[in-house]
C-alpha cells in the first residue's frame, strides 16, 4: 500500500523542521501540537498541510502517523492514553516514533499496539550539521520487528532524512540513537575542560577550536554548537540541557539493564545537573559552558589574540 496521508504529532523545534521536508515530498500533511497557535502556523507556513481535527479520529485518514515528542512516556500517553490517538486509526496504520525514547518504553508501546492491529517503528534522528533537519539531510535510526512496514514506511524516511539505517529490531532505533547522544555528552565533557585548561596555560580558545577541527579531536561541538553557539555566547543550539540530561539518563538506563558497569554517565550527569541548576529550566545546552568557567574563575575569550597568524606548513 503506498502510503499518501502522513499524520505528525509535535511541532517543537526539531518536530517542524522534520515534518516541513514532508509536503515538499508530496504526501498529504495532518499535524497536531500542543499549541494550537504553533500548528496553525504551521499548516498556513506549508502547502498541503492541515490540522488535525479534534479528538481521537484526528489521524483517521493517516496511513503512517509520525511522532516527535519529549520521551517515550509521553508518545504512549498520546497513542493510547485517555483521549489516545489510537482509537481513531485505521487497521494497520504504521506509528512511527521519531522521538529521544527509551528503548525498553518503546519495546513495551510496541508490543501493546501489536495486540491493537497496529505497527510501531522507532526511527530517531540525528545530524551532522546544525540544522540538517531542515533539508532533509539529516540521519534517522530505524528498530522495527516488521520489514514490510520498514518498507512502507521508507519514501516518508527518505523525505525527512538523507541517511536511512535499519539497525535491527524494535527499540534498536532508540538504543543508538541514546549511544550516539552518549558519546556526543562526554564529548562536550572534555572540550569544556580543555577549552578552560587551555586558556588558563595561555592558548587562545577560538583558536584551540580551529586546531581540534583539523585534528583527532573533531566533534560535533568543535564543528558546531561550541564553535558556532558557545563560544559566541550566542547559547541558541536549539537544544535544550534538560533533553540533554533526559538522553544520558536513557544511557544510563541502556548500560544498567544490559549489566554492563560504566561509572561516566553518573559523572556526566553530575556536571550537566550543577550546571543545569544555575540556569533556567529550558537553557540551551551550550550554557553548560558557564559552569566550567564558573568552576575555573574565568570568562573564556570569544576572538583571536594579537598577535597570532595562521600558518601552513608543507611537509
Amino acid at each position: 500500500m503506498v502510503v499518501k496521508t502522513v499524520g505528525y504529532i509535535g511541532l517543537g523545534k526539531a518536530g517542524a523542521s522534520m515534518a516541513s521536508n514532508l509536503p515538499r515530498a508530496g504526501f498529504r500533511l495532518i499535524v497536531r501540537d500542543a499549541d494550537p497557535a504553533r500548528e496553525q502556523r504551521f499548516a498556513q507556513e506549508n502547502a498541503n498541510t492541515f490540522v488535525a481535527e479534534p479528538g481521537v479520529d484526528g489521524f483517521k485518514e493517516c496511513d503512517v502517523v509520525v511522532t516527535m515528542l519529549p520521551q517515550g512516556k509521553v508518545v504512549r500517553e498520546v497513542v493510547l492514553g485517555k483521549d489516545g490517538i489510537a482509537r481513531g486509526l485505521k487497521p494497520g496504520t504504521i506509528i512511527v516514533d521519531t522521538s529521544s525514547s527509551s528503548p525498553f518504553d518503546t519495546q513495551s508501546l510496541g508490543k501493546d499496539l501489536h495486540a491493537l492491529g497496529f505497527v510501531l517503528v522507532d526511527s530517531p534522528v540525528t545530524q551532522a550539521h546544525l540544522h540538517d533537519t531542515d533539508n532533509g539531510n539529516a540521519t534517522l535510526m530505524v528498530g522495527s520487528n516488521s520489514p514490510d512496514a520498514v518498507g512502507r514506511v521508507l519514501p516518508v524516511l527518505r523525505a525527512m532524512a538523507k541517511y536511512v539505517f535499519h539497525m535491527g529490531h524494535l527499540g534498536a532505533g532508540h538504543t543508538m540513537k541514546t549511544l550516539n547522544n552518549y558519546v556526543s555528552a562526554a564529548s562536550i565533557v572534555a572540550l569544556s575542560d580543555a577549552l578552560v585548561s587551555g586558556q588558563k596555560f595561555g592558548l587562545d580558545p577560538v583558536q584551540m577550536i580551529d586546531v581540534l577541527n583539523v585534528g583527532t579531536g573533531r566533534n560535533f561541538s568543535t564543528t558546531d554548537s561550541y564553535a558556532s553557539d558557545a563560544l559566541p555566547r550566542k547559547y541558541a543550539s536549539g537544544f535544550q540541557l534538560a533533553l540533554l540530561i533526559k538522553d544520558v539518563g536513557i544511557s544510563k538506563e541502556v548500560f544498567d539493564k544490559l549489566d554492563f558497569d560504566t561509572e561516566l554517565p553518573d559523572l556526566i550527569l553530575k556536571y550537566f545537573k550543577d550546571s543545569m541548576a544555575t540556569l533556567e529550566p529550558t537553557a540551551d545546552h551550550t550554557e553548560l559552558l558557564k559552569h566550567w568557567e564558573k568552576r575555573a574563575g574565568l570568562e573564556l575569550k570569544t576572538g583571536s589574540p594579537k598577535g597570532l597568524t595562521v600558518t601552513a606548513v608543507k611537509h
